[in-house]
């Protein structure tokens, strides 16, 4: 039997919520397998014995491998403070240990609805933004390919202008779905892309606009101060528009992700996350401080290369695939 079935958990979950979260748990946690094991044997690695008393050494041993991990030293302390709070000169097992570091990962990645905001009248505008090679173009194709299932009416905009591949790939991608397209000639400014992509969906009444960027580095300030132009751009077609801007971020890309976060939230007015490539990485672990430093809700999670791999994010799946060794 799995540890987080020995001890129930205190949140008080609604039964919608605990039916969704059964529904999402086996694919994240196949996804999250990397990031499981490597974490779950650094803690391990901390018991000498079945059982260890928990005093400094065994701190600052504990402290020192979640430290390392991608959750970061400000949830190293915390873990680390809860455990000598509650155990200090007990001794304590894996299983104990491991169910009291799940308690207060789960308690940080609580948030809001993870719910794409919806516009209440005429087109969703959705804006996708992140560095190269975060699987941005692959995210902006499943959650198309989600929309599209609902039976909604989609329209991509590829802004991507730079890079001649993206708009080819968004584009292959658009047939395959059956969702139509707005390109544009590249190196033509992704504003013009942006504008004729909100203005086609709001006058032909499509459900759901996407609209792709240039990837680009938070770092590079030219770069950020478009998007801010696109988002005006969209604004002046769709009321409110757009609903949300999406931030995608390569699981893989470890403590580099919280830097992204950093500099497109500020700059490009972030609304939500979209945490891709868990199932490539043994760095699942970075959305932890993440959601510390940053106020901004994990919308959606990228479990596999397939269409269909992408779920809405779930705290209590998610730390569950983080961490319960269930039969392994």
């Amino acid at each position: 039997m799995a540890f987080w079935n020995k001890k129930k958990s205190d949140d008080s979950v609604s039964e919608e919520r605990t039916k969704k979260a059964g529904g999402m748990f086996a694919g994240v946690r196949a996804a999250l397998a990397k990031t499981r094991e490597a974490l779950g044997t650094d803690i391990r690695d901390v018991f000498k014995n079945q059982g260890e008393l928990v005093d400094e050494e065994f701190l600052q041993k504990l402290f020192a491998v979640l430290a390392k991990s991608d959750m970061g030293g400000e949830m190293a302390r915390q873990i680390r403070d809860k455990i000598g709070k509650e155990y200090r000169a007990r001794k304590v097992n894996f299983e104990e240990i491991l169910q009291t570091i799940a308690g207060e990962i789960r308690e940080t990645l609580e948030q809001g609805g993870t719910a794409i905001k919806m516009a209440d009248a005429g087109p969703t505008v959705i804006l996708v933004v992140g560095v190269n090679g975060s699987g941005k173009t692959t995210s902006i194709a499943k959650l198309a390919n989600r929309f599209t299932k609902q039976g909604k009416r989609v329209l991509l905009g590829a802004g991507d202008t730079f890079r001649a591949a993206a708009v080819e790939q968004l584009t292959i991608w658009a047939e395959r779905i059956g969702c139509d397209i707005v390109t544009g000639k590249q190196g033509a400014d992704p504003g013009v892309v942006a504008f004729q992509a909100s203005k086609q969906a709001a006058e032909e009444n499509y459900d759901v606009c996407i609209i792709d960027t240039a990837g680009r580095l938070q770092t590079q300030t030219s770069l950020m101060q478009e998007l801010e132009k696109i988002r005006r751009v969209i604004g002046k077609h769709v009321e409110e528009g757009p609903q949300e801007v999406l931030l995608v971020l390569d699981a893989t890309a470890g403590q580099n992700a919280v830097s992204q976060a950093r500099g497109f939230s500020e700059a490009a007015g972030c609304t939500g996350i979209v945490l891709a490539k868990i199932d490539g990485s043994a760095k699942g672990g970075v959305i932890v401080p993440i959601r510390q430093q940053f106020e901004l809700p994990v919308k959606l999670v990228g479990l596999g290369e397939g269409i269909d791999d992408m779920a809405e994010f779930d705290p209590e799946s998610f730390t569950r695939g983080l961490l319960d060794p269930g039969d392994e």
